[in-house]
Protein backbone atom coordinates (compact mmCIF):
# COMPACT_ATOMS: atom_id res chain seq x y z
CA UNK A 1 0.00 0.00 0.00
CA UNK A 2 1.09 3.54 -0.99
CA UNK A 3 0.85 6.34 1.51
CA UNK A 4 -0.25 10.30 1.45
CA UNK A 5 -0.40 11.78 4.27
CA UNK A 6 -1.07 15.32 5.03
CA UNK A 7 -1.05 17.59 8.13
CA UNK A 8 -3.13 20.30 8.23
CA UNK A 9 -1.84 23.04 11.46
CA UNK A 10 0.57 19.97 12.64
CA UNK A 11 3.88 18.76 11.17
CA UNK A 12 4.42 14.97 10.15
CA UNK A 13 6.79 14.33 11.94
CA UNK A 14 8.64 11.12 11.04
CA UNK A 15 7.80 8.71 13.98
CA UNK A 16 4.20 10.17 13.50
CA UNK A 17 4.59 9.00 9.48
CA UNK A 18 6.31 5.65 10.45
CA UNK A 19 3.28 4.68 13.16
CA UNK A 20 0.57 5.89 10.95
CA UNK A 21 2.62 3.16 8.04
CA UNK A 22 2.51 0.81 10.73
CA UNK A 23 -0.52 0.62 11.92
CA UNK A 24 -2.48 1.00 8.05
CA UNK A 25 0.17 -1.92 6.88
CA UNK A 26 -1.68 -4.18 9.13
CA UNK A 27 -4.96 -3.93 7.51
CA UNK A 28 -2.87 -6.15 4.58
CA UNK A 29 -3.70 -8.72 6.35
CA UNK A 30 -7.28 -8.92 5.32
CA UNK A 31 -6.82 -9.44 1.34
CA UNK A 32 -5.71 -11.96 -0.85
CA UNK A 33 -3.63 -9.74 -2.56
CA UNK A 34 -1.04 -6.67 -1.74
CA UNK A 35 -3.28 -3.54 -2.06
CA UNK A 36 -2.06 -1.34 -4.67
CA UNK A 37 -4.04 1.77 -4.01
CA UNK A 38 -2.99 4.89 -2.29
CA UNK A 39 -3.99 5.16 1.39
CA UNK A 40 -4.95 8.73 1.98
CA UNK A 41 -4.24 9.86 5.55
CA UNK A 42 -5.13 13.63 6.57
CA UNK A 43 -4.56 14.64 10.03
CA UNK A 44 -5.57 17.85 11.28
CA UNK A 45 -5.14 19.96 14.73
CA UNK A 46 -8.48 21.76 15.15
CA UNK A 47 -9.06 23.96 18.87
CA UNK A 48 -7.21 21.53 20.68
CA UNK A 49 -8.97 18.16 19.24
CA UNK A 50 -6.78 15.89 17.36
CA UNK A 51 -8.35 14.87 13.88
CA UNK A 52 -7.55 11.68 11.52
CA UNK A 53 -9.52 10.85 8.22
CA UNK A 54 -7.96 8.26 6.14
CA UNK A 55 -9.71 6.98 2.50
CA UNK A 56 -8.52 3.89 0.81
CA UNK A 57 -10.11 3.16 -2.76
CA UNK A 58 -10.41 -0.06 -3.71
CA UNK A 59 -11.86 -2.37 -6.26
CA UNK A 60 -15.49 -1.67 -5.80
CA UNK A 61 -14.80 -0.39 -1.83
CA UNK A 62 -14.53 2.77 -0.21
CA UNK A 63 -13.02 2.32 3.00
CA UNK A 64 -13.22 5.80 5.25
CA UNK A 65 -12.90 6.55 8.65
CA UNK A 66 -12.35 9.39 10.83
CA UNK A 67 -11.84 9.95 14.28
CA UNK A 68 -11.25 13.13 16.55
CA UNK A 69 -9.46 13.11 19.84
CA UNK A 70 -6.96 14.57 22.19
CA UNK A 71 -4.21 12.22 21.46
CA UNK A 72 -3.19 11.90 17.61
CA UNK A 73 -1.46 8.27 18.37
CA UNK A 74 -4.74 6.82 19.95
CA UNK A 75 -6.70 8.62 17.07
CA UNK A 76 -5.07 6.80 14.43
CA UNK A 77 -5.55 3.61 16.17
CA UNK A 78 -9.16 4.36 16.70
CA UNK A 79 -9.73 4.72 13.31
CA UNK A 80 -7.72 1.73 12.49
CA UNK A 81 -10.33 -0.28 14.32
CA UNK A 82 -12.95 1.64 12.47
CA UNK A 83 -11.54 0.66 9.38
CA UNK A 84 -10.92 -3.22 10.23
CA UNK A 85 -15.01 -2.99 11.06
CA UNK A 86 -15.86 -2.34 7.94
CA UNK A 87 -13.42 -4.45 6.25
CA UNK A 88 -14.67 -7.65 8.34
CA UNK A 89 -18.63 -6.05 7.77
CA UNK A 90 -17.69 -5.65 3.63
CA UNK A 91 -16.51 -9.07 3.92
CA UNK A 92 -18.89 -10.82 4.88
CA UNK A 93 -21.02 -9.32 3.14
CA UNK A 94 -19.14 -10.50 -0.12
CA UNK A 95 -18.99 -13.99 1.16
CA UNK A 96 -22.60 -13.93 1.38
CA UNK A 97 -23.36 -12.79 -2.23
CA UNK A 98 -20.02 -15.27 -3.59
CA UNK A 99 -21.82 -18.32 -1.61
CA UNK A 100 -25.28 -17.10 -3.30
CA UNK A 101 -23.64 -17.08 -6.36
CA UNK A 102 -21.73 -20.23 -6.14
CA UNK A 103 -18.33 -17.82 -7.06
CA UNK A 104 -15.03 -19.20 -5.66
CA UNK A 105 -12.70 -16.04 -5.03
CA UNK A 106 -12.94 -13.95 -3.00
CA UNK A 107 -11.77 -10.07 -2.55
CA UNK A 108 -11.15 -10.70 1.23
CA UNK A 109 -8.98 -13.89 3.07
CA UNK A 110 -11.20 -16.10 4.97
CA UNK A 111 -9.40 -15.79 8.59
CA UNK A 112 -6.73 -12.91 9.22
CA UNK A 113 -6.05 -13.46 12.52
CA UNK A 114 -6.64 -17.53 13.04
CA UNK A 115 -3.70 -17.33 15.33
CA UNK A 116 -4.61 -14.09 17.27
CA UNK A 117 -6.74 -14.10 20.33
CA UNK A 118 -8.80 -11.24 19.81
CA UNK A 119 -12.95 -12.10 20.26
CA UNK A 120 -14.71 -12.09 17.02
CA UNK A 121 -17.76 -9.60 16.64
CA UNK A 122 -20.75 -10.81 15.56
CA UNK A 123 -21.79 -8.79 12.28
CA UNK A 124 -24.64 -7.32 12.22
CA UNK A 125 -27.19 -6.98 9.09
CA UNK A 126 -28.21 -3.19 7.87
CA UNK A 127 -31.73 -2.55 9.28
CA UNK A 128 -33.77 -0.05 7.10
CA UNK A 129 -35.87 1.11 9.86
CA UNK A 130 -37.55 3.91 7.94
CA UNK A 131 -38.52 5.00 3.92
CA UNK A 132 -39.57 8.63 2.91
CA UNK A 133 -40.31 9.13 -0.40
CA UNK A 134 -40.65 13.02 -1.45
CA UNK A 135 -41.03 15.44 -4.97
CA UNK A 136 -37.43 17.12 -5.36
CA UNK A 137 -37.77 20.36 -5.82
CA UNK A 138 -35.39 22.16 -8.06
CA UNK A 139 -33.42 25.22 -6.11
CA UNK A 140 -29.90 26.39 -6.12
CA UNK A 141 -27.40 25.24 -3.42
CA UNK A 142 -27.81 28.58 -1.20
CA UNK A 143 -31.77 27.68 -0.95
CA UNK A 144 -30.84 24.03 -0.41
CA UNK A 145 -28.82 25.48 2.75
CA UNK A 146 -31.50 27.82 3.87
CA UNK A 147 -34.60 24.60 3.77
CA UNK A 148 -31.56 22.52 5.60
CA UNK A 149 -31.36 25.00 8.27
CA UNK A 150 -34.90 25.48 8.49
CA UNK A 151 -36.13 21.96 8.89
CA UNK A 152 -33.15 21.66 11.25
CA UNK A 153 -31.07 18.70 9.58
CA UNK A 154 -27.63 18.38 8.76
CA UNK A 155 -27.87 17.21 5.21
CA UNK A 156 -30.69 17.89 2.73
CA UNK A 157 -31.11 16.12 -0.99
CA UNK A 158 -32.45 18.47 -3.53
CA UNK A 159 -32.53 18.70 -7.49
CA UNK A 160 -29.89 21.15 -8.41
CA UNK A 161 -31.55 23.87 -10.86
CA UNK A 162 -28.00 25.20 -11.56
CA UNK A 163 -26.85 21.88 -12.83
CA UNK A 164 -28.99 20.55 -15.38
CA UNK A 165 -31.96 19.59 -12.21
CA UNK A 166 -29.08 16.81 -10.85
CA UNK A 167 -29.95 15.43 -7.68
CA UNK A 168 -27.00 17.06 -5.37
CA UNK A 169 -26.92 16.76 -1.41
CA UNK A 170 -25.79 19.49 0.97
CA UNK A 171 -24.84 18.81 4.76
CA UNK A 172 -23.08 20.24 7.72
CA UNK A 173 -19.98 19.53 8.20
CA UNK A 174 -18.62 19.16 11.98
CA UNK A 175 -16.29 22.08 11.85
CA UNK A 176 -19.99 24.58 10.76
CA UNK A 177 -19.04 24.93 6.98
CA UNK A 178 -21.20 23.11 4.90
CA UNK A 179 -20.18 20.52 1.87
CA UNK A 180 -22.22 19.62 -1.17
CA UNK A 181 -21.88 15.84 -2.96
CA UNK A 182 -22.95 16.38 -6.43
CA UNK A 183 -22.79 13.04 -9.17
CA UNK A 184 -19.78 12.40 -11.06
CA UNK A 185 -20.22 13.53 -14.79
Amino acid sequence: MHYNIRGTNLEITEPLREYVEKKLGKLERYFEQPIQSEANVKMSVLKDRQNVEVTIPLSGVLLRAEEKGNDMYASIDLVVDKLERQIRKHKTKVNRKIRQENDVKTLFIEDPVANEQQPHEEEEPFELVKTKRFTLKPMDVEEAILQMNMIGHNFFVFSNSADAEQVNVVYKRHDGTYGLIEPAK
